[in-house]
């Protein structure tokens, strides 16, 4: 679906008004189109809207949360064919252009550069006419204008033309001396600086920073002299702008107390969820607290409900892989294992293929710790070892509830695994995760948990092993001819025998600072075949099981990703990086 061009509205209406409301329909169409704002959201918005009497209907949805300031930028710059600058882009001195820094912040609009005929123009709002044509009055001078995003267009204001604090710094300067929470013993004291709104903006400023960002996880770190905030974008840990230091307790006590934590207790770890709504979207954020030697860090892992899709295409299978492994899913009894490291993507792998198995006539229970999408139709148990509640006593309980289908979060021990493979042996389909480098290795890992020979090849159909590599930004991305060398040390004419060989690079752009946006799947699938039982039964190791699927057609995931390198997937840096193959 596509959105109207901004050129279907007409200038020349002589009620201004109209006008800018056709302009604010059609950035609302683009985001329908795009996916970005619900149809019952956006009615919700309108009734507000009428009931306020007036304004900008997508600065109201921006202020409530129903869409976020880069989508509705990103919007805008596309129905108004309009460049999107961003703030890595902005020049580091400002222009000389004497302008009401008032009239700046009231419209939201920041000059970026000027020249004798014309003044380049950042606005948040490119629909409303009013500040370009007052900036065009004013100077005499024609207007450029580029589309930016609210909040770093005021940030950008401040540093041009202000005291030069960012968002953040505004929000500690409001806090003032009384701020200090260094007395990290008197909780009363922490629990009232924790409470007053200069605090809760500050610690919802990082969250609904992390989901402008595509921030998967937030990390708040103490250390000696300051607290350090990172956000991990697409697998990779970047700094971002931190509180002061003496803001360290606060901070985490305010994260502490939205997640129902305890806090007093800053002894022990501790586990606990935020429901919130940022953005447009809901959002569960798993909080994790551990001690350390400077205060408590706290890892928020976000995971976006609305965003999930258990599609196999999107997540990267192609389609050898996907019809190998979906003729073993259907399998009507056995093991599927998924392997690789924390924060490979085995969870959505294994959601993803419950939602395919997930039919009226068969009944699928899980037991997970902890569960992190909820699924319609399944039966999903919480382990809580806590109270005895483990992967092994919940197993118990589960064959008696006469399942077609039992997903284990992962097989931690040998008892699970022997629950699982009696299960497996009496009929059902059993999914679960194990945490090895590569799919041969799955294999040698329950037999070192273990596992009898016999009942490993009598029951586990097949082994997935993946890894998540970030994506390249499809319409930026740079396509290049690589040397002979590089063609040699890959052995790419082994994927492409015949033609040019072309490979690509990252290209930073308004869109993603990186080049890179989203992530997909590099995997290898082991299918246990009976050459495969053979060496198994041997106990022979993980190279010589590697090799002899290989022989018979496996492609391992690091081949994977230089095929994915070769179609402008990604790039072969990103897959040398997770693979760590030379």
């Amino acid at each position: 679906m596509n959105a109207p061009s901004a050129a279907a509205v007409a200038v020349d209406v002589d009620d201004q008004d109209a006008v800018l409301d056709q302009r604010e329909d059609l950035i609302c169409q683009q985001l329908l189109a795009r996916g970005r704002l619900k149809d019952a959201d956006f009615a919700r918005a309108r009734r507000l809207h009428e009931e306020s009497g007036g304004g900008s209907l997508v600065s109201l949805m921006t202020r409530i949360g129903l869409v976020s300031e880069r989508d509705v930028a990103e919007a805008s710059a596309e129905v108004f064919d309009l460049p999107l600058v961003t703030s890595r882009d902005f020049p580091e001195n400002p222009p000389s252009v004497q302008i009401s820094v008032r009239f700046l912040k009231q419209q939201h609009v920041c000059p970026l550069a000027e020249t004798e005929e014309c003044i380049e123009l950042l606005v948040a709002d490119p629909a409303d006419d009013y500040p370009v044509e007052a900036i065009r009055m004013a100077t005499g001078r024609e207007v450029a204008v580029r589309v930016g995003l609210r909040a770093e267009i005021d940030d950008l204001i401040e540093r041009y033309f202000g005291t030069g604090r960012s968002a953040m710094g505004t929000i500690v300067e409001d806090l003032g001396e009384g701020a200090d929470a260094r007395d990290e013993d008197d909780v009363e004291h922490l629990r009232d600086l924790a409470s007053e709104a200069p605090v809760i903006r500050l610690v919802n400023l990082i969250i609904q920073r992390a989901v402008e960002q595509r921030t998967s996880d937030i990390h708040i770190e103490p250390f000696e002299n300051r607290l350090k905030v990172r956000y991990r974008i697409d697998g990779v840990l970047e700094e971002a702008e931190s509180p002061p230091a003496n803001l360290t307790a606060a901070v985490i006590s305010r994260v502490k107390i939205m997640a129902k934590l305890n806090i007093a207790e800053r002894r022990l770890p501790q586990d606990g969820r935020i429901m919130i709504r940022v953005q447009g979207k809901e959002l569960d954020l798993r909080v994790s607290t551990v001690p350390t030697a400077h205060g408590e860090s706290v890892v928020m892992r976000i995971l976006d409900r609305e965003s999930i899709v258990f599609d196999f295409k999107k997540l990267g299978f192609t389609d050898q892989f996907l019809a190998d492994f979906l003729k073993v899913l259907e399998l009507p009894h056995g093991i599927l294992l998924v392997t690789g490291p924390t924060g490979s993507g085995k969870t959505t792998t294994l959601y993803t293929a419950l939602s395919q198995l997930n039919t009226p006539d068969v009944k699928i229970i899980t037991v997970e710790d902890p569960v992190e999408y909820q699924l319609e139709g399944v039966n999903q148990i919480q382990a809580k070892p806590q109270i005895g509640l483990d992967f092994s006593h919940a197993l118990r309980s589960i064959v008696r509830q006469d399942p077609d289908i039992i997903m284990i979060g992962e097989m931690r021990d040998l008892e699970t695994a022997k629950i699982a493979i009696q299960s497996a042996l009496t009929g059902h389909l059993v999914l679960s995760t194990l945490h090895t480098n590569n799919a041969a290795g799955g294999v040698t890992r329950l037999l070192d948990m273990g596992v009898e020979d016999y009942l490993l090849t009598s029951t586990v159909n097949g082994i997935l092993a993946q890894r998540l590599v970030r994506r390249l930004e499809p319409t930026h991305a740079e396509r290049y001819e690589p040397s002979p060398e590089v063609i040699e040390e890959f052995d790419l004419r082994k994927f492409q025998p015949e033609g040019t060989i072309h490979l690509y690079r990252p290209v930073p752009s308004a869109l993603t600072p990186t080049g890179y946006l989203g992530r997909t799947t590099i995997m290898e699938f082991l299918v246990v075949t009976e050459p495969i039982r053979r060496l198994v039964m041997k106990h022979a190791d993980t190279n010589l099981i590697e090799e002899e699927a290989r022989r018979l057609g496996m492609r391992t995931m690091y081949e994977d990703g230089l095929v994915k390198a070769m179609q402008g997937v990604t790039t072969i840096e990103e897959v040398l990086r997770v693979t760590q193959e030379n």
